[in-house]
């Protein structure tokens, strides 16, 4: 089976970080996002990926200079402009000579979805289309997809308000294509597939259907949303290790150590779900809970990590404060500082000694004194 991932957006809600990391390259407990996204379409048959490029195109070739991924051929097309996601799919598909059926996903979203049963669905429906649907609490925010009994799409309504949602099952970004749906989308300027393609195709009566389950599913594209996704994953939405080579050393609590010399202080207090990577190394006192330290980061002694993501080779001084922040690969966090309130980290900045953000947004490289 063949697939294509839209992995060309600029991640603008994650900035810094996708200042220097495309959005699915970014870690989800130390394993680069679209290398989940591509076990997970690995374990389903899929074994042929284009990878739909645009913002810093250079890092994915870099990331996969075989231009594979275990068994699966990767194949990289670059957007010399944006072309909207339905755009994105035909340039990929008319680049890579794509001329079968297709699965589509959307390079930022996490997702336990079976594929086996989401193509078994699509047999079944003879579609020419078919629209994976997740359920949430508030579609507000969201593509909803009203269908009738047997799947059948039967509207679109764009972020309704949730009062006004005549469901909660929204467009999760993952679809199977015919090559008939992939030629009705035109080849010149940019297109939608959300509300262009699908709506188009409703009006012209064609077989579009809809698959709802209510597997685990998350967008990653905002910081909380970002975070979050490390905590489920250390909860085993997506198995169990959370990474290669993590032992569990308590419940709820994962490490990956290279031995005994890697071990933690006695004093060190952890509260799962917590994550400590290779060589990383916590000072007495230190206090981690619900959190990702990055491999090779040391948190000083009586620093706090609560609720946030440390990437790898961050240097948290003594008693500094980190809180449902992030903090980017190469940052240094000084003695008695506080970061808190979803404030972002850039690579390799610095916060002085003392400082407090709140809410902040630190440019890589820069330092906030």
């Amino acid at each position: 089976m063949q697939a294509i991932v839209l992995v060309g957006g600029e991640g603008t809600r994650l900035r810094p970080l996708t200042t220097t990391t495309p959005k699915p390259l970014l870690p989800i407990v130390e394993v680069a996002f679209l290398e989940r996204q591509l076990q997970w379409l690995a374990g389903y048959g899929v074994d042929d990926v284009v990878l739909s490029l645009g913002h810093l195109p250079d890092a994915f070739i870099n990331h996969f200079p075989s231009g594979r991924f275990e068994n699966i051929r990767l194949r990289c097309v670059v957007e010399s402009a944006p072309l909207g996601t339905a755009g994105a799919i035909r340039f990929a598909a008319d680049e890579a000579g794509l001329d079968s059926r297709t699965v589509v996903c959307n390079g930022d979203v996490l997702t336990s979805l079976n594929l086996s049963d989401l193509e078994k669905f699509h047999n079944d429906s003879d579609a020419e289309a078919t629209i994976s649907l997740t359920w949430v609490d508030d579609p507000s925010a969201f593509g909803v997809v009203e269908t009738a009994a047997d799947g059948r799409v039967k509207q679109f309504i764009e972020k309704p308000r949730r009062e006004d949602a005549p469901t909660q099952w929204i467009n999760s970004g993952t679809y199977i294509l015919e090559p008939a749906a992939l030629a009705r989308i035109p080849t010149i300027g940019p297109v939608s597939i959300e509300r262009e393609t699908f709506p188009q195709m409703l009006a012209d009566k064609a077989s579009l259907y809809a698959f709802a389950t209510k597997g685990y599913w998350i967008d990653i594209g905002t910081p909380e949303k970002y975070r979050q996704a490390h905590i489920d994953v250390l909860a085993g939405v997506m198995g169990v290790p959370p990474a290669p080579n993590a032992r569990e050393i308590s419940a709820g609590c994962w490490r990956v150590s290279a031995g005994a010399e890697n071990e933690l202080p006695n004093e060190v207090e952890l509260v799962a779900p917590v994550f400590i990577g290779n060589q990383a190394t916590l000072g007495q006192g230190a206090y981690v809970a619900s959190s990702v330290v990055g491999a090779d980061t040391t948190v000083g002694p009586n620093a706090v990590i609560l609720r946030s993501v440390l990437q790898a080779h961050v240097s948290v001084g003594e008693g500094a404060q980190i809180v449902d922040s992030i903090v980017a690969a190469g940052a240094v966090i000084g003695a008695g500082a506080s970061v808190a309130n979803d404030s972002i980290i850039g690579e390799g900045a610095q916060v002085a000694p003392g400082t407090s953000l709140n809410g902040a947004r630190l440019e890589p490289g820069s330092r906030a004194d």
